[in-house]
């Protein structure tokens, strides 16, 4: 089996890892502040970080020069998680994935503003393609509701979160200064973490810990072990293998796996009409998978 090949496996079980937060999310959204799940979160995500940090060469003194470049990073990631489980509280777990699609096209955006990248005809093509079916999936296929632009308040929070987990991308590259991508990861997850402390100590200490039920720490060590650590592991081993037009490609994809999710889980599936903007979502991944030749 070539790299390549290896490279769109992982990302493949990436984006179905991904998917299952939006789903598991959805459910215990209500049951627990964000700010104190995602501290949480945070907190696990980076011990299992950590060591595999300490295990993989340790951690240099110069990896801790200008800490600030951390709290910027941990803070745009905290705001995205964040707003990513405001907007579960009401929003359905496939319309919010849809709006995770919007991303690739947002961080286009920063990546030119921010790093001066072009994006090819391809490219642009492929993300215009995919923010159509994002749009239809978050309008329901509702024409009349889209002319009104009626969208839910869980979408609105969400796309927030979405502009900055798109500014996250390109100000990693922007402030990494040679360290090796599992250190800087365990920087920006203590500084999140200690963003998140002190902007969610009183949900933290509101928080019944001892009540919540089994399916609330299930989720949180989901979303901790595997859609955080495993999913960079992962991230970090395309990225090495495959070209990062073909790493964001598989964003399109999450929506899919999130309908896959919800139909096991017995949630039951969206309307015929909605599954339309799926297939575009799809369309966009299969055009951004191919070669780049403009």
């Amino acid at each position: 089996m070539s790299g390549a090949t290896k490279g769109h496996l992982a990302m493949l079980l990436f984006s179905a890892l991904v998917a299952g937060s939006f789903s598991l999310g959805g459910m215990i959204a209500n049951d627990i502040a964000p700010a104190a799940l995602n501290a949480v979160r945070f907190l696990i995500a980076g011990a299992v970080i950590g060591v595999a940090a300490l295990a993989s060469g340790g951690m240099p003194a110069e990896a801790w020069r200008a800490p600030w470049r951390y709290l910027v990073l941990g803070g745009l990631f905290a705001i995205y998680f964040v707003l990513m489980f405001e907007g579960l509280k009401t929003a359905h777990p496939v319309s919010t994935a849809a709006v995770f699609t919007l991303t690739p096209v947002m961080s286009a955006g920063f990546g030119w503003g921010l790093l001066r990248q072009i994006t090819t005809r391809r490219m642009a093509l492929a993300l215009a393609i995919g923010a159509v079916g994002a749009l239809w999936v978050i309008f329901r296929a509702d024409w009349a509701a889209f002319l009104r632009f009626e969208v839910g308040m869980g979408e609105v929070y969400y796309f927030w979160g979405c502009v900055a987990h798109a500014a996250y991308t390109p100000m990693v590259r922007k402030l990494n200064r040679g360290e090796r991508p599992v250190v800087f990861t365990f920087g920006m997850l203590v500084a999140g973490l200690a963003i998140l402390t002190v902007f969610g100590w009183n949900d933290l200490r509101a928080t019944d810990w001892a009540g919540l039920s089994p399916l609330v720490w299930g989720t949180v060590v989901y979303l901790a072990v595997f859609a955080s650590a495993t999913t960079f592991v992962l991230l970090q081993f395309a990225a090495l293998e495959l070209p990062s037009a073909k790493v964001m490609a598989y964003t399109y994809l999450v929506p899919t796996w999130v309908i896959c999710w919800e139909i096991g889980l017995g949630h039951g599936a969206p309307a015929g009409l909605t599954l339309v903007g799926v297939a575009l979502t799809v369309a966009a991944l299969v055009l951004l998978l191919k070669q780049e030749t403009s």
